[in-house]
């Protein structure tokens, strides 16, 4: 198994305006599962982050700086159907769940794609329910030392790993649900939110077709973004032309903080490095900020 699973990756696209010209409106069907939620948890889904062996001590101890929490005993595992070796530790934060490996071997394809991923009840359902909304199976279930595990992908190109246990997990709830950030393309944009809402049972909580192109590093100019929250926590989907600088694009999950300021100056402290200067809109403070082992990562909290 993975000591944290599932994984859940997007890649990029989407489409920017400027002055009065208007982006256009992709049509998304509301989510349609007749089937019961698959999801545990918000703190059972994990972001996925691969880094170096000589890298990955002080990388979940920079996590742990930031964020406050606990870890699981590092281990050596093997987390893929074929032979492979790797570094693995669970970080348990406030403010998400993260999965960290160092692979001591290369990494098996297509592992290492995916970047958040989701615990469900039942893993041959939750592979119909996929199937059913439109994903593809990558990697068939396999068995893991405590459980399944799976890989889909969304049309768009968005990889998600499930995974179950044979015995059940307890994790202390989240105080802040973290935000999967997901880069889309306007030709892709609607096939994979109606995909996902079916899947999640999922709502949309925003869909703002001119949002502040701050947000991805340009100022000038707006884009798409729609908000769905599940049960198996929050997503944005970001809808652009792929025109992002750097490092928009790059930073796979979003972590709610009660304090940006506060959280910023302890992930200097613990080794991090600012790569955007604070900035405020959709009445949140947001920065993105790369970790130790070159964890790239947005972090917000609500405007005061």
């Amino acid at each position: 198994m993975w000591i944290a699973k599932v994984r859940f990756l997007a890649v990029a696209g989407g489409v920017l305006t400027t002055g009065a010209t208007s982006s256009p409106v992709l049509p998304i069907a509301s989510a349609a599962s007749q089937t019961r939620s698959l999801a545990v948890g918000s703190q059972y889904d994990t972001t996925h982050v691969y880094v170096a062996p000589e890298s990955f001590d002080r990388f979940v101890a920079s996590l742990v700086a930031t964020f406050g929490g606990t870890t699981s005993k590092r281990a050596v595992v093997t987390v893929t159907p074929t032979a492979s070796s790797t570094l693995s530790q669970l970080v348990l934060t406030p403010a998400g769940t993260i999965s960290a490996f160092g692979f001591r071997t290369s990494i098996p394809y297509p592992f290492g794609a995916e970047r958040t991923g989701y615990m469900v009840t039942d893993l041959d359902a939750a592979i119909s329910a996929a199937r059913a909304a439109g994903a593809d199976v990558l990697v068939t279930p396999f068995n893991d030392p405590i459980g399944r595990d799976a890989i889909i992908q969304w049309p768009g190109g968005v990889n998600t790993q499930l995974y179950w246990h044979t015995k059940p997990l307890s994790y202390t709830p989240l105080e802040t649900i973290p935000e999967n950030r997901v880069y889309v393309s306007p030709d892709r944009a609607e096939a994979f939110v109606h995909s996902y809402l079916t899947f999640t049972r999922g709502r949309i909580i925003s869909d703002e077709t001119r949002a502040p192109g701050v947000e991805i590093g340009r100022p000038n100019a707006t884009y798409r973004r729609v908000r769905i929250e599940s049960a198996f926590g929050k997503s944005a989907v970001l809808v652009t032309d792929g025109h992002l600088p750097y490092p928009y694009g790059r930073e796979t999950t979003g972590y709610e903080v009660g304090n940006l300021t506060e959280t910023l100056a302890k992930a200097k402290r613990a080794g991090a490095t600012i790569l955007t200067a604070p900035y405020t809109a959709d009445k949140r403070s947001s920065a993105v900020v790369s970790f130790p082992g070159v964890y790239i990562a947005e972090i917000h909290s609500p405007a005061e």
